[in-house]
């Protein structure tokens, strides 16, 4: 992966809506969230000016003018440069493009899970299910109300994306779940062995 000299991928949403037209940050943010970017990346205030000023200095965005409304402080807009419209679609067509090895926490957490007895991990596994449903519910509800509002299936494809891998995941729960507790071939009498406890179906 090539090395960019910004390289929160806060920064490449700050260049694709800069693309579209200038902005001062405060009206970036509400951009953002009113487009619910915040499911997808994490910032606040104070992150999203501290990308702006880096893509200032890298020279992919600039100060275009100075206003002020009324008694509200001065804000400053910005508009892309022709420097950051090029590095918008190469890091674009990077992330589409190449896989990238990523470290999300439940795979840390699982490389590590043995540390627990399968008596703890058991329900901790199901509750984690009934969270996994409530976030499926929620992006289903968010794609099928935008979809409603007429909104075009294409703006929508990172919500189906997260939907895709919360089925995946609930999926995967349920089986490693399974290969605990199969009262057969289940892991957990040997699991449990392993920490001198004795494994207690649920």
């Amino acid at each position: 992966m090539k090395k960019r000299q910004v390289s929160n991928l806060l920064a490449l949403a700050v260049l694709s809506y800069l693309s579209r037209q200038p902005m001062h940050p405060y009206e970036l943010s509400k951009t953002l969230r009113n487009h619910g970017d915040a499911r997808s990346i994490k910032f606040n205030h104070g992150s999203l000016y501290m990308v702006v000023q880096q893509l200032a200095k890298a020279g992919f965005v600039a100060e275009q003018e100075v206003n002020r409304d009324g008694a509200r402080p001065e804000r400053t807009v910005y508009q892309i440069t022709d420097a950051g419209r090029a590095e918008l679609r190469d890091w674009l067509r990077e992330l589409v493009g190449e896989p990238q090895h990523e470290y999300p926490a439940f795979v840390s957490a699982l490389s590590l899970v043995a540390a627990l007895t399968p008596n703890e991990v058991v329900p901790l596994l199901r509750a984690r299910l009934v969270g996994l449903a409530e976030q499926r519910r929620a992006a289903q509800e968010v794609i099928d109300t935008s979809e409603a509002q007429g909104l075009p299936p294409l703006f929508l494809i990172e919500e189906v994306y997260r939907l895709s891998l919360l089925e995946a995941e609930s999926v995967f729960v349920t089986e490693f779940i399974t290969k605990i507790t199969d009262p057969e071939k289940g892991w957990g009498p040997m699991w449990a062995a392993g920490h001198g406890a004795e494994y207690v179906p649920e």
